[in-house]
Order: structure tokens, then sequence, then C-alpha cells
């Protein structure tokens, strides 16, 4: 499983994302898109928007899940595999 988190350094609901990510000991490559306009682009192209948090979890079976936000309940479902 891979997980990616597309966010800015100063929204709050990022630094909450990162910081529970964390605490379950899950890894992830974070992209800050205010720093990173390639990012940022991959960002829209991903999602089609701008919001963050934006993140994908890739599972080894190639499902990706996209998750806006930082949607704890969804984000558990996700990180177990079943979503």
């Amino acid at each position: 499983m891979k997980v990616t988190v597309y966010s800015t350094k100063t929204c709050p609901y990022c630094m909450m994302l990162k910081s529970w990510l964390k605490y379950k000991s899950v890894e992830y490559t974070n992209y800050n898109v205010d720093e990173n306009p390639i990012a940022a682009q991959s960002l829209v192209n991903i999602s089609g928007q701008r919001g963050v948090p934006f993140s994908t979890i890739e599972y080894d079976d190639g499902r990706i899940e996209k998750i806006l936000g930082f949607d704890r309940s969804r984000f558990e479902t996700a990180l177990k595999g079943s979503a």
C-alpha cells in the first residue's frame, strides 16, 4: 500500500492528517503544493480540483482510493484495505 498526501504548509487539516498518519505509523509521501508547482498540477490532474488535504491510497492490487479532506473514519476503512 502506498499513501500520498497533497498538502500546504498553512492548512490545519493537512497538519492534523499528517499527525494522525504518523500516530498510526503509516508511512506516506507528502507533496507541498504551495511550494511545488508540478505537485500542484498533479493534484489537479488526479482530483480535478485544488482542495487540500487530498490523499491517494494505492493498494497492491492496483486499486486507488482518493480522499478529499481529513475524514478519519474513511481513512481507517481505507487503510484496512476494505475501501
